[in-house]
């Protein structure tokens, strides 16, 4: 009986009853549409931290202390003339004892140095390195305004745009990054960001070998090809790998021991790449190292990624403040109108409810019944939201707007194309709001149905 009842008044007042549905659908739309454009930023966020840090990275440790301004390059190598210059990027260095020590720490899984290199050919000065004060605001670990860098790479600056090389300058054939990697630990560092398209890459055999993988732009500047000798600072390198990266960090990748050797840094890394035992450990792993490893800067993918600014920065803060407002504005107004709908239908439903109470139906059975309809509403209109809000995701997708990002005061990244993915959470929780709406208005109507009396008939007879 319930049912049956419920359907044919459903049927009967299907404009009443689609303006709730409506008004609701309204609200959870927005909600998903907000929800899974502020996941999209966030992914986004998370591929920029990515081509800095490399697959597998939680958090990264460079050194704290701070040499002289004036001459920031550490351990440089040579330069005779005509010779390579070859400095450690950014000045600063760790000695290697460090990765062990932070690899024996609570939370930590896997940690592996690296070593960032200058290589300025033909015993040329790099105008990043020696000699040169650091921009204003800036320390010499990269830090410039409080921000974080990343392994001293010229500081929080990051990627190419438009042959902008990070750092500020322009990677040339005679102007170039090389970056050390430690080819035993290959599932941590910034080579996992890279992709191999051609010859192979480093093997764990190779830690004394005299070979390079290199990137595909900096390769067909310089017609290198696999088989082929790069000759740094008077050493010869077999070059085994071509690589691809939306955002390479070097130019050049060697094995540490040989960066080391060519940057006359025996035993020195630029960073400490850190993995956690899981994500829920991170920051467990950061307060360890901080504890027991002096003089050292830890800085964790969500604090880098909470530098990151341009478009991608502010398509994140619209969605995860203004979006979230304006959805929670929609919502209230949608419950509130649902609320008032419903309250006007049992009222204009007066005659009808008491006729009902007359005929032997108990208070508790007409405000079933209104609790009913009002629950139906809120799930056609939780439906429809649903709906809605997963077609906006998909065309947003679809277009893919593409985003601008930068990690500091310079060097921007890639364009990065926006999506917005819904996932079960979001669907779930535009569900129970619309189910909530349903239920405000169940509770309105229902409080308003139980105050009636069957005498209150006969006030509508005419």
């Amino acid at each position: 009986m319930f049912f049956t009842y419920l359907r044919r008044e459903l049927r009967r007042r299907v404009r009443a009853a689609f303006a709730i549905a409506l008004g609701l659908a309204l609200g959870t739309g927005l909600v998903v549409t907000v929800s899974s454009v502020a996941t999209g930023t966030g992914q986004a966020k998370g591929q920029v931290v990515q081509s800095l840090y490399g697959r597998g990275t939680d958090l990264t440790v460079t050194t704290a202390a701070s040499p002289p301004k004036a001459d920031f390059t550490a351990h440089p190598a040579g330069p005779a003339d005509g010779d390579d210059h070859v400095t450690v990027q950014g000045g600063q260095s760790l000695d290697s004892s460090v990765v062990s020590r932070v690899r024996g720490q609570s939370g930590v899984a896997d940690a592996a140095g690296g070593l960032g290199l200058r290589i300025v050919k033909g015993g040329g000065h790099d105008s990043r390195g020696r000699g040169q004060s650091l921009p204003a605001g800036a320390d010499s670990t990269g830090e410039i305004n409080g921000q974080h860098g990343f392994g001293g790479y010229g500081g929080v600056t990051a990627g190419h745009s438009g042959g902008a090389a990070r750092g500020g300058g322009q990677a040339t054939a005679d102007d170039y990054r090389a970056y050390g990697v430690d080819v035993s630990h290959p599932g941590i560092g910034p080579l996992t960001a890279v992709t191999i398209t051609s010859g192979t890459g480093f093997s764990a055999k190779q830690t004394d070998d005299k070979v390079a993988v290199v990137d595909r732009d900096y390769a067909r500047r310089t017609s290198l090809a696999v088989g082929r000798a790069l000759t740094v600072h008077g050493s010869t390198f077999k070059v085994i790998g071509i690589a691809t990266a939306a955002d390479p960090t070097a130019e050049v990748y060697l094995p540490l021991h040989q960066a080391q050797a060519l940057a006359n840094a025996p035993g020195k890394v630029s960073t400490v790449y850190v993995r956690a035992t899981d994500p829920g450990h991170v920051g467990t792993a950061k307060s360890a190292i901080q504890h027991h490893v002096p003089g050292i800067r830890v800085t964790t993918s969500a604090e880098l990624a909470a530098h990151v600014t341009g478009s991608l920065s502010t398509a994140s803060n619209l969605a995860s403040t203004v979006g979230r407002w304006l959805s929670a504005t929609v919502l209230a107004a949608a419950f509130l109108a649902a609320g008032l709908l419903t309250w006007s239908a049992v009222g204009r439903r007066t005659r009808e409810f008491a006729t009902l109470r007359a005929l032997g139906w108990s208070s508790g059975r007409v405000v079933r019944q209104v609790v009913g309809e009002a629950l139906v509403n809120g799930l056609i209109g939780g439906a429809l939201g649903i709906t809605l809000g997963l077609a906006a995701a998909y065309a947003l997708t679809t277009a893919s707007p593409m985003l601008t990002a930068r990690v500091g005061s310079a060097g921007t990244l890639p364009h990065i194309a926006l999506t917005a993915p819904v996932n079960a959470t979001t669907i779930v929780v535009a569900a129970a709001l619309a189910v909530g709406g349903g239920l405000v208005a169940a509770g309105v109507g229902g409080w308003r149905a139980s105050r009636l009396r069957p005498a209150d008939a006969l006030h509508r007879v005419e």
